[in-house]
């Protein structure tokens, strides 16, 4: 089967009945038919040598019979997903989230409210915040993420991405997705690949919204995870969420559980931070074609501007290794023509 989505999008018009005609199969009354139009794919891109490596690259993969042919069961691309798929500042979401449960815990505790980190979170010190080190936000994660069932901590993340906005844009924490990417996932599905989210985020947090999101549905999300506990509570089996960390999945840890979870190396990996070099690494050393490509923070307009000297989402080491290894970096202020869908 050919792929609609092969060709340049300027060439795909189709003439039926002009083309008929040609054949002597038509009559002249027919050439009145309007033209059937194909939608280009990644309409939010600009057109331009990033935009052009994903149409050949799944142009090359998708061709039965073509030297870099690659099975539909074999078509694996992993997204990482703070800063790849949505926003991550002004910090990352899921720490946002913590400081909201945080707040609203407290308010429920006075004793808790003074202690750290919780003290400095409710003040609002952004100094003391900052100097946060592994008891502080382990007992903050502790507070926050566990001592739950999975479906309760499940209805509190629902309802945070249901209501809580972004300081600077406005809009649902979910909305802030971006509509160039949300068009990438989609067009590999249509041609086969199977997409996942491979992130350091938490697991639990992320599958809340990833499928109505990103089309991702929860099986295929691979992030840190805490441990859970099996119990029976009032005759029902529930898994309670607890403090103590069970796999993070950053930087090495991100290949080690794409091996573990998917068993397949990845076709194609997206990603846009040092965090992210390990899973491009792993899918650069398979066989045949592959797709690398790291997403660039630099539209202080539009979004944001980041990458070497950032506090989150750091990219430094992937970027010198995409440049060396001529992977694809995309630019959002040059490739991207709009950064979030339109409301």
């Amino acid at each position: 089967m050919s792929n609609p989505f092969a060709a340049p999008s300027r060439r795909n018009v189709v003439t039926s009945a002009a083309g008929l005609t040609l054949l002597g199969l038509a009559s002249a009354p027919a050439l009145a038919q309007p033209p059937v139009l194909i939608p280009a794919p990644l309409p939010s891109w600009n057109e331009g040598p990033n935009r052009q490596a994903i149409l050949d690259f799944v142009a090359r993969v998708t061709r039965e019979g073509g030297p870099d042919f690659v099975p539909p069961n074999e078509r694996i691309a992993t997204f990482d997903n703070d800063g790849t798929l949505w926003a991550e500042n002004p910090m990352y979401f899921q720490g946002l989230f913590a400081f909201a449960r945080a707040h609203e815990l407290a308010s429920k505790d006075p004793v808790l409210a003074q202690r750290e980190p919780f003290k400095s979170i409710l003040a609002g010190d952004q100094a003391a915040i900052a100097k946060f080190g592994e008891h502080e936000i382990a007992a903050l994660m502790a507070a926050t993420h566990a001592g739950m069932t999975t479906e309760e901590f499940n209805a509190i993340v629902r309802r945070w991405t249901e209501t809580a906005i972004h300081p600077r844009f406005q809009r649902r924490y979910v909305e802030l997705v971006y509509q160039p990417m949300l068009e990438l996932l989609a067009y590999l599905r249509a041609n086969g690949f199977k997409t996942f989210i491979v992130s350091g985020g938490g697991v639990d947090f992320m599958r809340v919204f990833a499928e109505s999101a990103y089309g991702i549905p929860p099986e295929q999300v691979i992030g840190s995870s805490g441990k859970t506990k099996f119990e029976i509570r009032d005759g029902r089996a529930v898994l309670i969420k607890q403090a103590d960390i069970g796999s993070i999945d950053d930087k090495e840890g991100k290949p080690v559980n794409i091996d573990l979870h998917i068993g397949r190396r990845p076709t194609a990996a997206f990603g846009n931070s040092d965090g992210d070099l390990a899973m491009l690494q792993y899918a650069a050393g398979g066989p045949g074609a592959r797709l690398m490509l790291i997403v660039h923070h630099d539209d202080a307009e539009r979004e944001y501007a980041y990458d070497r000297q950032s506090h989150v989402g750091r990219l430094d080491k992937a970027l010198d290794e995409a440049t060396q290894r001529n992977w694809v970096v995309v630019s959002m202020k040059r490739d991207w023509r709009t950064v979030f869908p339109a409301r």
